[in-house]
């Protein structure tokens, strides 16, 4: 019972998402009635389970049937982004997620929502000209105040009563002017005061006096809304020539001139008159950002509805671009691409959408037989989205190819965990992966960053990450580079306090020192030892090549599930056995002599051969076996670890030497020999029709033709045909070549397990002994304080260095392992993706960017 459940959860069947191989697709054909296709594809979009064919891949986008109607969809786009840059202005923020996204709108409700988005288009651009015009007034009579109240301190009372009896000022009109003496008042923006002054002395040939200062509050642009710094002048000249002159560099430099009269009691009137304009226009200015506010606010809530119809709309007319239009049946011809599983459900929304519509014709929807590659599609759930987004990464899978992502659930946080194996930081990194899990419905809300989604994304990859580290960093015994002592040491001491005090190393004699195994792990007693490192080094070094053997035996094991569904039997038999045999004979062996010299060398042995100063060394054995070198016994103990190893080997190597040419010439002489055999079997067939058109003549030999044309199409085999057999061989020997050195090189790659377990383990004890080890010896309250500054530059740089530094680089060289060494065994990745139109998600996605 419990298999069968396995297996239906593996192959996909039943209602579980089918992550073992990807969903069987299926290529059909809708003819859709002109009145009915909008319709229709809006409930295909909702579904999100249809991929359309584009029909029209010849075609120009301005060539196509419905270039107007997405034009209008443009064209709507253009009015809510305009809309929502106003809303951006005000401060108003639009509401990112929508629970339930409203549907597209029907044809005939078109027309009304291009009326609403016109109509509030209009309203938003009349307030705001009207919001510009007033704040240009406001503007203006605020630089007046200021030119009036500033430019008191350019004339002295000798001046304003020569001006007044002259009745010589900028309120003047120039041709009333005589030659006297008269002024210019305005304000320039600040940048440009440098030139301003410059041109009015070239012009007037250093006769006008400039006075100026700056304006201390910068004043807003009521267009732009930028600071501008600016300043007030005033010029003073003579004569009605130069005035004219004053006034167009005015213009030109856009420096704004304002009436001021000479006298003190006349400007006083006007800046009283001045303040009761401006408190009439800053009510009126109130008054109108009010009404504003309650227009943005109105159609700030419907902004997001607005956006999903007009998306939805446009991706209708987009996908109705990709139809043929048959103009003699006048109705629309498309191809999609469907799940298996889901074509009754697409047939029975074709029917539902037809008779909704009341259309007297129905749609019609055909299975096409076809070699087309269908896309690829796996159908994934929170859990198991962050793995297969990794194995995408590498490249999507071919159509039903076997799909490492099932079984990287496992192998990735595990191969993670040998290189970060620590209970402590393994700890850490499973409180990341547990927060995230646990308030995922709050954190998915959460707008930080590309970094952040990606975390998010990955987060029970984290959690995983995490749980693996603490079991790996418990079977070495390492937590923060300290032990625990869980079962007791099994290691006795039999040497007395004094021999313990004055020697600072001792032995201890495993034959005598040692009561039992440990049960789980590392004994915490060679936490102490000075030979630690030579001894964790020899453990791990060798687990790592006993999991990267197995690794890549199972990756090559995985190659003949594709061989199988493909139905190329004879596939296994020329690649997969050679392969797995050569990878078995050398490394297999290597593996099966680290555990057989485990077993076979212990300190309680009575025969001197088999104690452990006479134990080999594996990686030395295995040259000499490549080598074909003969050892001699030395010293008691025995040439090899059993009598008949040199025998075995030179059988081993010589079986994994004939593997190498049963590789490189076994598929193109498979190929060669089919080829031959299809080409007699033609010949045959021929020589069969011959003789009977000399019998039965022409017109029967036709109809013979023409039915074993029908009967006989031609194959995925006999298209494989049009490679020249030259390409095979030198694909083969490339193959072969590449399986052979890697099978090497992939090995010794799987050495960075060890690598990096051993360097985070060194760092994390540096780190322990260099930092904060330091001040736990300090006493009295230089300790405390020391304690608490030190512990505190400790947890920043074991968070910084060993989990986010030591955590990606880990993670990072997993991926390698699974991308080259373990996924290039079986896996090609040259398959496209399923992208079905799917409104949830394309609506989903684009808030997320």
């Amino acid at each position: 019972m419990w298999c069968s459940k396995l297996k239906d959860f593996a192959c996909g069947s039943g209602p579980q998402n089918n992550i073992f191989r990807s969903e069987e697709m299926s290529l059909a054909q809708m003819f859709l009635q002109p009145e009915a296709a909008y319709e229709t594809i809006s409930q295909l979009g909702e579904m999100g389970c249809v991929q359309f064919r584009d029909m029209n891949e010849g075609v120009t986008a301005l060539q196509r049937k419905f270039v107007n109607e997405v034009r209008r969809c443009d064209e709507l786009e253009r009015k809510i982004r305009y809309a929502t840059s106003e809303l951006n202005k005000d401060g108003f923020k639009v509401v990112d997620l929508v629970e339930d996204f409203p549907p597209a709108p029907k044809p005939k409700d078109i027309i009304e929502l291009e009326l609403l988005l016109e109509k509030t288009e209009t309203e938003i651009i009349e307030l705001a000209a009207n919001n510009v015009r007033l704040k240009t007034n406001y503007l203006e009579l605020s630089e007046m105040i200021q030119v009036l109240e500033k430019s008191e301190q350019f004339f002295s009372s000798q001046e304003s009563h020569n001006f007044d009896t002259n009745k010589r000022g900028t309120h003047r009109d120039p041709e009333q002017c005589d030659g006297s003496l008269g002024f210019i008042a305005g304000v320039i923006r600040r940048d440009r005061q440098y030139a301003f002054e410059r041109m009015l002395w070239r012009i007037s040939r250093g006769n006008v006096l400039v006075r100026s200062c700056d304006l201390e509050t910068p004043l807003k642009d009521p267009r732009t809304g930028e600071l501008i710094y600016k300043s007030i002048f005033v010029v003073f000249f003579q004569g009605d020539q130069l005035q004219g002159r004053i006034r167009k560099v005015c213009t030109g430099f856009h420096a704004s001139m304002y009436p001021c009269p000479s006298s003190h009691e006349e400007r006083m009137d006007m800046i009283k008159s001045v303040h009761t304009r401006l408190e009439d226009l800053q009510i009126i200015i109130n008054q109108t950002g009010d009404h504003r506010s309650c227009v943005l606010k109105a159609i700030m809530k419907q902004i997001p509805n607005w956006t999903a119809m007009v998306k939805k709309m446009k991706a209708i007319y987009h996908t109705l671009n990709m139809f043929n239009v048959d103009l003699g049946s006048k109705c629309l011809i498309g191809e999609c691409w469907v799940p298996t599983r889901e074509l009754e459900e697409v047939e029975t929304v074709l029917a539902e959408a037809s008779i909704a519509l009341g259309s007297t014709i129905p749609t019609i929807f055909n299975i096409l037989e076809t070699k087309k590659e269908p896309p690829t599609y796996f159908r994934t759930n929170k859990f198991t989205y962050g793995f297969q987004v990794l194995i995408d990464a590498y490249g999507i899978a071919s159509y039903r190819e076997v799909n490492p992502g099932l079984y990287t659930c496992i192998s990735f946080p595990f191969l993670f965990a040998v290189m970060f194996g620590d209970m402590g930081h393994g700890f850490l990194v499973f409180l990341l992966g547990l927060w995230m899990v646990l308030g995922e419905k709050k954190l998915s809300k959460t707008r930080a960053g590309e970094i952040w989604k990606i975390l998010f994304g990955g987060r029970y990859i984290i959690l995983l990450m995490g749980m693996f580290a603490m079991y790996t960093g418990f079977i070495y015994n390492d937590c923060f580079s300290k032990s625990f002592n869980v079962f007791g040491s099994h290691w006795a001491l039999q040497y007395n306090r004094t021999t313990v005090l004055t020697n600072p190393s001792l032995q201890l004699n495993p034959s005598t020192d040692q009561r039992g195994t440990y049960p789980m792990g590392i004994d915490p007693i060679w936490q102490s030892a000075t030979n630690k490192i030579i001894f964790l080094n020899t453990y791990k070094m060798k687990l790592s090549i006993i999991f990267g053997v197995l690794h890549m035996i199972f990756g090559v094991c995985l190659s003949v599930e594709n061989f199988v569904y493909t139905k190329k039997y004879a596939y296994i038999f020329l690649q997969f056995v050679p392969q797995v045999l050569f990878l078995l004979l050398l490394f297999g062996y290597m593996v099966f002599m680290m555990f057989y010299k485990w077993i076979q060398y212990t300190a309680h042995a009575t025969n001197v051969a088999d104690s452990p100063s006479c134990a080999p060394s594996v990686l030395i054995m295995f040259i000499d076996m490549i080598l074909l070198k003969t050892e001699t016994a030395t010293g008691g103990c025995a040439a090899g670890m059993f009598p008949i190893q040199r025998q075995l080997e030179t059988i081993l190597l010589v079986v994994a030497v004939i593997c190498i040419p049963w590789i490189l010439l076994g598929m193109p002489l498979w190929i060669t020999c089919q080829r031959k055999y299809r080409k007699g079997k033609v010949e045959q067939n021929f020589d069969t029709i011959m003789e009977t058109i000399e019998i039965t003549g022409k017109e029967v030999i036709i109809t013979e033709l023409g039915d074993s044309h029908k009967k006989a199409p031609l194959s995925e085999e006999e298209e494989e045909e049009e490679e020249p057999m030259s390409e095979i061989w030198i694909h083969q020997a490339i193959h072969t070549v590449e399986y052979i050195l890697s099978t090497i090189s992939h090995t010794a790659s799987y050495l960075r397990l060890w690598a990096l377990s051993l360097a985070h383990a060194e760092l994390s004890e540096v780190l322990w002994t260099m930092v904060l080890s330091e001040a736990l010896q300090m006493s009295g309250y230089i300790g405390v304080i020391a304690v608490f500054l030190i512990f505190a530059v400790w947890v920043f740089f074991t968070i910084a260095i060993m989990v986010m530094m030591e955590g990606l680089s880990a993670f990072l060289h997993t991926l390698r392992l699974h991308w080259v060494e373990f996924m290039s065994k079986f896996y090609t990745g040259t398959g496209y993706e399923f992208q079905p139109l799917d409104f949830n998600a394309m609506l989903t996605a684009e808030e997320e960017d």
